[in-house]
């Protein structure tokens, strides 16, 4: 069988790592290797680059540099933000709050809260996946410590009230998290319009390496470290710094805050194609997550009639990459947790793929993808 075109549309679940990006940190691993914390001339070196990173990561968030303690990626900053949060504020409460769609790197840890004795209320959404502000309003006890809602789902694309949520928590002082891996590089982003007092952010959803991430924590919101061994980090996260990895990430921060409005505009032009093209094409076709609120290059659909991993399956013979669910849990055969929560029956969830576009994303690419899509399903539908 012969593949026509290699075509990439996961880039939810990671990007290649962007050429501006590899050079800066062939600079650090070939040159600057210093460990930052030594004062000799290496360490001093390689502490500049890491001072340099956490500027263009700032930048990139509408913080300052003093606020961003780096991580190894979105999951260590999202247990980082809830278990430190929890274990320093439990003396004042043991309730938080959060939704049933987050990324398991939230609701996991959550759960283990649970297992430790805190009280966790996991919201409901709507049908599109949003979160109703007044029910988060609603969940406030008086002594909730926390609450963490995604700025936007990494599977459906909605896009989270979250500057709303934030008015509430800071109303209440509540401290307030959220993840938003899915959203750097695509939206912009700032701190203080969202109103957040920690944001979890990941290098390889923004064309930068993996195992690199960092955590917004607002000046004066309390934390506990997950590790214990030495004072880098503000004393939030000891550990020689991965001062490669991290320089990446700045690297990545800095173009994303450079590209992200003009690439986010041609994505969603892209996204739109794609949708119409799928919505005339193919009947019995049902885009999932809000209409309007959602992410620029997230499209997930679902197909009635057809398996998801005989979509993927066929796509991927054919050389176009997509996914059936969030990438960290695509081994498993379940119809996802974010699916049920907005009411897909398992029939339809079973049909559901999410196509992510990114950089390399060309409208021939779209088209390709639009010919060998409908020509699949057709198929598929009439083995079944």
């Amino acid at each position: 069988m012969t593949i026509r075109r290699q075509v990439y549309l996961d880039h939810a679940a990671t990007t290649p790592v962007h050429p501006e990006v590899v050079q800066e940190m062939l600079k650090v691993l070939d040159v600057h290797f210093g460990n930052p914390s030594s004062l000799h001339a290496y360490g001093r070196a390689a502490n500049h680059y890491l001072g340099v990173a956490r500027e263009k990561v700032a930048r990139l968030l509408g913080a300052n540099s003093q606020e961003i303690i780096f991580a190894s990626g979105g999951t260590e900053a999202d247990n980082l933000a809830i278990m430190g949060t929890a274990r320093a504020m439990q003396g004042k409460g043991r309730h938080i709050i959060t939704s049933a769609i987050e990324h398991h790197a939230v609701l996991d840890t959550c759960q283990l809260l649970v297992k430790k004795g805190f009280e966790v209320t996991f919201l409901s959404v709507d049908k599109d996946g949003m979160v109703d502000p007044d029910d988060v309003k609603k969940a406030i006890r008086r002594d909730t410590i926390l609450i963490t809602i995604m700025h936007a789902n990494n599977e459906i694309g909605t896009i989270e009230p979250i500057p709303e949520i934030g008015r509430i928590a800071r109303e209440y002082e509540i401290s307030f998290h959220t993840d938003a891996v899915e959203t750097a590089g695509y939206l912009p982003l700032n701190v203080d319009q969202l109103g957040v007092d920690l944001l979890s952010i990941s290098a390889h959803k923004i064309y930068g390496p993996k195992g690199a991430g960092a955590l917004y924590l607002r000046q004066g919101t309390q934390l506990e470290p997950l590790f214990h061994g030495g004072g880098q980090e503000k004393m939030c996260r000891p550990g020689t710094e991965n001062i490669p990895g991290i320089v990446g990430l700045g690297k990545a921060a800095e173009i994303s805050a450079r590209e992200h409005a003009g690439e986010s505009n041609r994505y969603r032009k892209l996204s739109e194609k794609l949708i119409n093209g799928i919505q005339e094409r193919i009947p019995g076709a049902k885009l999932n997550g809000h209409p309007v609120q959602r992410l620029p290059h997230n499209v997930n659909v679902s197909f009635r009639g057809v398996k998801g991993e005989c979509l993927l399956v066929g796509l991927d013979q054919k050389g176009i990459a997509v996914s059936t669910a969030s990438a960290c849990s695509s081994g498993d055969t379940k119809v996802s947790h974010v699916l049920e929560a907005i009411g897909l029956s398992p029939e339809t969830g079973a049909g559901t793929i999410r196509m992510t576009i990114g950089r390399s994303t060309t409208e021939d690419d779209i088209d390709y993808v639009l010919d060998v899509l409908v020509g699949l399903v057709e198929r598929l539908r009439k083995q079944d």
